[in-house]
């Protein structure tokens, strides 16, 4: 993109269209452009434009205000249903917590986006037919495939989130790297919003208690339910309506975890080998081993795409290349452990999932490696590497939809 701003400085218009079309991408290349470009009056006005700061906070126009509110109690609502029908906590949460959280999210970003009303209804079916199916799952605590469809369910649901989020661009890779950065800065404020709804809550109870009326209980079924459930909706509306609010934590993370994480495993593997622990016999430690690979891997990603946003450097993509390479050694050892467990004890709905989603990961990981290699040898951009990421969200996408959908039919409910 640096190459497209510098050719069209004297053309507003596509300046515009490539502002729109990809914001984070823009301001990042634009940056690392300036020095060439500055003497233009275009160039220093777009400068001030993507630079200049504001202490103030935008609240959003009132409807978008209306609509938060709204789709918060709604989900509120969601959630106290146990409490409102009768129905057993364990079942009802188990089951159905991904659907007090992105029904909403999903309905934020098809309104904002003001999308034909085909996509709306397309949304909908896909919220409504797996609310349906995981209910209607035979009630068998001990069932593999009821166990895997409930952890991919969330997975699947957030594909739908994504498809939402693309509004008309579904087939855009800078759309599904906009809804990556999305997922970041929401997760960074949404965890803020926690932690002072943890201290209110501290507080609050604290304060009746000392004048001896207690109110957790009641403070906890009618605020606490309702603020849990509310609290990503709300974070979606502050990061959307005031990006600079995370715009310079994210990257701070990302810069800042990428060289301990890399120390970390690199200690890690080296302490597997030194104890001797042995991820093919041991079913936990594999378990624990793959978790371990799931973190690094959405590191990495986070990383590469906050590193693209805020023009990283060369060491940045050194540290990245070094984690990515690591990785594939742990994903290596996983799947590795996983063929051996196949070949000794047969195939379950759980390793055949397992299976998958590492060769998955090892597939997207290679590609990764391979082109922040291919940036950091011929100084390009790393906007290749970011493709090899948005390739593969869909791809993810369908993964989930086979296990939360196609297991539990494939092996007889078991």
């Amino acid at each position: 993109m640096k190459e497209q701003i510098i050719s069209n400085i004297e053309n507003p218009r596509q300046l515009e269209e490539l502002y729109r079309d990809n914001k984070a991408t823009f301001r990042g290349a634009f940056n690392m452009a300036y020095a060439d470009i500055r003497e233009h009056i275009t160039a220093q006005i777009w400068h001030e434009r993507l630079n200049f700061e504001t202490n103030e906070i935008s609240w959003g126009t009132g409807r978008e205000l209306i609509f938060v509110i709204i789709a918060s109690f709604l989900s509120g609502l969601i959630a106290k249903i146990p409490g409102l029908a009768g129905l057993d906590p364990e079942y009802f949460y188990t089951r159905n917590v991904p659907f007090i959280v992105f029904p909403a999210l999903s309905a934020y970003f098809l309104w904002k986006h003001h999308v034909r009303p085909q996509k709306i209804l397309i949304v909908a079916i896909a919220m409504l037919i797996p609310a349906v199916y995981i209910n209607l799952l035979p009630d068998n605590p001990k069932s593999d495939t009821l166990i895997l469809a409930c952890i991919h369910l969330p997975l699947f649901l957030w594909t739908v989130l994504g498809y939402a989020f693309a509004g008309d661009k579904l087939n855009s890779y800078k759309k599904r790297l906009d809804f990556l950065r999305y997922n970041g800065d929401l997760v960074v404020m949404t965890t803020l919003i926690l932690i002072s709804g943890g201290l209110l809550t501290a507080v609050s109870n604290g304060l009746f208690s000392l004048i001896g009326i207690h109110i957790e209980e009641f403070y906890f079924q009618y605020i606490g339910i309702w603020g849990l459930a509310a609290a990503p909706m709300v974070g979606t509306y502050l990061v959307q309506t005031n990006p600079q609010l995370v715009s310079k934590v994210s990257p701070v993370i990302a810069k800042v975890f990428t060289p301990l994480v890399l120390v970390m495993l690199t200690i890690y593997l080296v302490a597997v080998v030194y104890t001797g622990k042995d991820p093919y016999n041991d079913r936990e430690f594999l378990l624990i081993f793959n978790l371990l690979l799931i973190g690094v891997m959405a590191l990495i990603l986070f990383s590469v795409v906050e590193t693209s946003k805020n023009s990283g450097g060369r060491i940045s993509l050194f540290m990245l290349l070094g984690l990515a390479v690591l990785t594939i050694t742990v994903n290596g050892i996983a799947l590795s452990a996983i063929v051996f467990r196949i070949s000794e004890w047969g195939i379950t709905p759980n390793r055949l999932a397992v299976l998958g989603g590492n060769v998955l990961i090892l597939a997207n990981l290679i590609l990764v490696t391979y082109r922040l290699f291919q940036t950091i040898r011929n100084d390009d951009s790393i906007e290749k590497v970011e493709d090899s990421i948005a390739l593969f969200l869909p791809i993810y996408g369908f993964w989930t939809i086979l296990v939360t959908f196609g297991f539990p039919l494939i092996f007889s409910f078991k």
